[in-house]
Order: C-alpha cells, then structure tokens, then sequence
C-alpha cells in the first residue's frame, strides 16, 4: 500500500492507494461510528464492509445525479434510517458519487463523517480527494456546495478492473492536467507523460500527492488551489452545455478537462503569456494520453462564454486558470474578444 497524507491539522487524513485498500474500511471508521450510509449507484459491484450496519442507497448516474433533488432524497434516507451524528456516510463509486454523497455528509446534521471509496480512475486521482463537495444547478455546475473533508480515501485499484475505456480516458484527462501542476510540488520535477510509465499505483499516487500539497496550501480555494481547475474552466462550461433534454454530444469530464487544457495553453498564448512550443507541448501531453484537444461539433461560442462567466473561480468577470512564465496561476479579468477568438481558433462557431 501506498500512503499519502493530506496535512490539514485536525482535518488531516490519509488517502491509501493499492490492491484491496478498500478492505481497510473498517479501520479508517472514527470512533464511536454505529451506522453506516453507504451511496452508491447501480451497476457499481464493488463491495465494502465496514464491520457495522450499513444501509444502500443508490443514486442516478451521471451529472444528472448531482442536484438539489437528490441531495433532499439521500438526507431524508439517512434520517429514516436513524444515521446520527456520531455516524458515518460511506461513498462508493466515481466522481459523482463522492461530490454527492460528501455533499450530503456536510450539511446532514450540519456535518458527520465519511470515507471515500472511488471506484473510476477521475476519482482516485482526482475528485475523492480534497473535500470539494457539491452539485449542479442548470445554470452551471458544482453551484451549490460545501468543503468538508473525508476521514479518508481508499483508492482500490482491483476496484478499476472493469472500468470500460472512455472511463480510463476520462481519469487520464485529469492526469494529463498533473502534468502541469508538478513544478515545485514533486521535488521541483514534472511528471509529464511520464506518468504512464509508472505502475498504475503510482500514477494515482503520484497525482494524490501533488493534490495534496495544493490542497494543504490552499484548502478553500482563495487563490493557489484554484491551479487544480486547469483546463476546467471550459470544461465545465462543455458540460454544462449538456445540461437539460437538447444536450448535442457526449462528453465525460476527463474528455472535456483535455480539450479545455489545450483550449487554456492557446489562451495564454495569445494573452501573450507562453510561446507556440509551450501550447505544442499542451497537445503533446494530451495526445500522450490518448485524447483529443477537438471542440465538439455545434458548441456555440457565446453559449460557452456565457457559462464560463459564472465559474466559481470568477469574480464577476472572467477569470482562467493559464500557464505562463510563473507556472500555472489564476488570471482574471481576461477580455472576453480574447476568448471568443481562441475558441474560433480551436473551430467553434460564433
């Protein structure tokens, strides 16, 4: 097994990588858990026994699951079962699933316990670790949120035995924005592509690490930890285009985070911010991660700039996470012609 803390004080917390890490469960529980909650969705076979009575609940898949809706269906679940206060939710499954069920843990009796199980490559490296919880409201994603913490992460690798490979393609999405995030964090070296030559433990560990040392900086997200939204910021606003019954593609989140890195590499080249072996070197990573850096067929630049504008990062303007000669950093109030003519530059219609 692979350890990697996450130093926040008494908020502190281990996220444990390895074959059969879930099994430890039951030894990550804090004292005095009676109850278990366990969230899960359908089609998840990953058991869990955390030596105490659990109960399931199983949530939609997909962003549509991560709304107000559910959340009030989860917490009504939990009361009728009698979870208290010195009880714990447990969650089982990708990234959905821990944003959801964390989600629910911070406000159900204003805050109780949970571990994170992910069960998806996104999540281990990414989405169960640094206590953002939240869902979506039609008007953007992850609107509606709180920062609560798990006790811990336990990152089963036997658990991604059956991911189908869009899914792998999605995790790696969020790896290939560690490849940027590494100066300084990893003993001042990138791990770049070089990521996939590790032992699958190690990629996930890798990318925890460098997780963690942002997150230890910057928990609640005033400035630093803002970098981990790299190439996200038109990323979420592909995934919010979907939102609703006249969605016009399918996009997973790791899909959308690649397009969105190399979307953010051409932005700050023509903010004049980095040079073309710079954005070159953006769509070499991507590609190293077998995906595509292709805004979809039918998105509508305004549309997209729309959504980008209520980006949690904003402050009523828009702000982007971009590369430049100090490393990855936010940058706000960026010109919105800037962003309509890079997003024309990647082939989006007006």
């Amino acid at each position: 097994m692979i350890t990697v803390p996450v130093g926040l004080g008494d908020r502190a917390y281990d996220v444990i990588v390895g074959s059969g890490a879930r099994h430890m469960l039951g030894e990550v529980l804090p004292a005095g858990v009676e109850q278990v909650a366990v969230v899960t969705q359908r089609g998840i076979e990953v058991d869990v026994d955390p030596g105490v009575p659990v109960t399931m609940f199983e949530i939609d898949g997909g962003e549509e699951a991560k709304s107000l809706d559910t959340v009030e269906r989860l917490c009504r679940g939990f009361a009728g079962c009698g979870l208290a206060r010195t009880d714990a939710v447990v969650a089982v499954g990708g990234g959905v699933v821990s944003d959801v069920a964390g989600f629910c843990a911070a406000v159900f009796h204003r805050g109780i316990a949970y571990v994170n199980v992910p069960t998806t490559l996104l999540a281990q490296v990414d989405a169960a670790i640094g206590g953002k919880t939240g869902v979506n409201l039609p008007e953007g994603k992850n609107l509606v949120g709180a920062f609560w913490q798990p006790s811990a992460v336990l990152c089963d690798i036997d658990a991604l035995g059956t991911l189908p490979a869009r899914e792998w393609s999605s995790g790696r999405g969020e790896m290939a924005k560690y490849a940027f995030l590494g100066d300084g964090l990893l003993g001042g070296t990138r791990p770049g592509a070089a990521l996939l030559r590790l032992p699958l433990d190690e990629q996930i560990a890798t990318c925890a690490a460098i997780k963690a040392g942002v997150v230890r900086a910057d928990e609640r997200d005033s400035d630093r930890r803002m970098v981990l939204n790299y190439g996200h910021t038109l990323a979420h606003a592909l995934e919010a285009s979907t939102f609703g019954p006249d969605a016009k593609w399918d996009l997973l989140h790791g899909e959308a985070v690649a397009v969105g890195l190399v979307f953010a590499a051409m932005l700050a080249r023509r903010l004049g911010r980095v040079d073309d072996n710079r954005v070159a070197l953006h769509r070499r990573v991507v590609a190293a991660f077998d995906l595509y850096a292709d805004i979809p067929a039918g998105a509508s630049a305004a549309q997209l700039v729309e959504f980008m504008a209520r980006d949690k990062k904003a402050r009523h303007d828009l702000t982007f996470v971009l590369d430049g000669p100090d490393g990855v950093e936010p940058v706000h109030a960026v010109d919105e012609s800037a962003v309509l003519a890079t997003l024309a530059d990647m082939g989006c219609a007006p």
